[in-house]
């Protein structure tokens, strides 16, 4: 008794709303970001007080007009309001409360995890066995799945429910308020308005003017014909798709208007016009990948070759020019050092002879080193080009016989 008492007095003490606050609480439900969820075992909207509060500084009252203040002028501004609109039960405060997993929920849930990387693991084991050796049209791109790239966990939305709120306070910040005030939108209310005329109208058909009844009566055979294209259409293109498939043996898929009974729009249900895709084995695909791999790897040796001769070619070239300025030097420096030698004595040209002797042991020996590098390098390049002759024979041989192979084949069918 107590209780109904105070809702009583609380009922009495809270007056009507005034028009300008209606206007507001119009505005802020239509314009305000809510969401929907169930509360009491009923379906209810809520919002954000901090959502409600920039859209109210964003709104026309915020803003002075000649002669008038601003309604809202800072942030403490629109709470205060806010909380008169919640005290004339616009809205009320609620209390988001997370709900728990059970353990039977729990166990469900791993039992689906374990599953699913089971099939996973069959899936992918099939997919290794049925795998062949195909040659890609096009390079695909690198996928953001990589085994080193770090896997991203999927985001799961914690479910909860709203509750009612023992403290009914207009709070800024992430608190939780569900709509009591449900206004007649303007376009629900012009919609059964049109409604309510149209039913009213093809009740008076009999009624309305010979040429309107006329023009109805063609409209309606135009739509009628329409749709019956359409389902034609349907049926025309699962027959052509059948026909296509058996007369090619299953390799080609052509589908005319492929979209057409898809869950599209009306104008992407007619695009594109069609669609071909072939599931036929690539023989010749992959033999023109072979000869020009064969091809690629005949040319890199050939390029390798060349490299390694040039290098030999140029150290050759190298060791000759050394000997030959180590020689002119030793021509020029001939006569100067006989002058000195007979002024200073014997002992000068045995050293002096030494010396020589050593540097063209050493050029020489290099000379020598030289030359066995390049037998060597021939003796590969004569053994890489006999193994590319005998590769070129052999495939030559193995044309032969396929062509011979089809020639009886086509002779056989004739």
């Amino acid at each position: 008794m107590a209780e109904r008492r105070r809702q009583k007095k609380r009922i009495q003490e809270v007056s009507e709303p005034t028009k300008e606050e209606k206007a507001v609480a119009k505005y802020l439900r239509f314009n305000c970001p809510t969401k929907s969820t169930s509360m009491m075992c009923h379906r209810v909207d809520y919002f954000t007080a901090s959502k409600a509060v920039d859209c109210l500084l964003d709104s026309k009252w915020a803003k002075a007009k000649k002669g008038e203040e601003a309604v809202f002028t800072t942030r403490e501004s629109v709470v205060d309001y806010c909380n008169r609109l919640l005290k004339k039960q616009f809205f009320h405060r609620a209390l988001k409360v997370i709900k728990k997993k059970s353990e039977k929920d729990i166990k469900k849930d791993k039992a689906k995890c374990d599953s699913s990387k089971e099939e996973e693991k069959k899936g992918k084991k099939e997919k290794e066995k049925k795998k062949e050796p195909e040659v890609p049209e096009v390079k695909k791109e690198k996928s953001d799945d990589s085994p080193g790239s770090p896997k991203k966990k999927k985001e799961v939305k914690k479910k909860f429910k709203l509750e009612s709120h023992d403290e009914q306070v207009f709070l800024d910040g992430s608190e939780v308020y569900v709509w009591i005030y449900d206004p007649v939108h303007f376009k629900t209310f012009a919609m059964g308005l049109i409604l309510v005329i149209a039913v009213i109208a093809a009740t008076l058909f009999p009624l309305w003017p010979a040429e309107m009844r006329v023009g109805v009566y063609y409209l309606s055979v135009a739509a009628g014909c329409f749709v019956a294209s359409i389902l034609l259409l349907a049926v025309a293109r699962c027959i052509l798709f059948l026909l296509i498939w058996l007369v090619t043996g299953g390799r080609h898929h052509f589908w005319f208007l492929p979209n057409l009974t898809a869950d599209v729009g009306f104008i992407d249900s007619f695009r594109p016009l069609y669609t071909h895709e072939y599931k036929g084995p690539r023989t010749s695909s992959k033999k023109s990948s072979d000869k020009a791999d064969d091809k690629d790897d005949a040319a890199a040796t050939k390029a390798q070759k060349s490299d390694s001769e040039e290098k030999s070619d140029s150290e050759k070239k190298d060791g000759d020019e050394e000997e030959e300025e180590d020689e002119e030097e030793s021509k020029e420096s001939g006569p100067e050092e006989g002058k000195d030698e007979e002024e200073r004595g014997e002992e000068r040209q045995s050293d002096s002879d030494s010396d020589r002797r050593e540097e063209e042991g050493s050029q020489h020996s290099n000379g020598n080193d030289f030359e066995m590098i390049t037998r060597e390098e021939l003796e590969q390049q004569t053994e890489d080009e006999e193994d590319e002759r005998d590769d070129d024979e052999e495939e030559g041989a193995q044309e032969r016989k396929e062509g011979e192979s089809e020639t009886k084949a086509q002779s056989a069918e004739t």
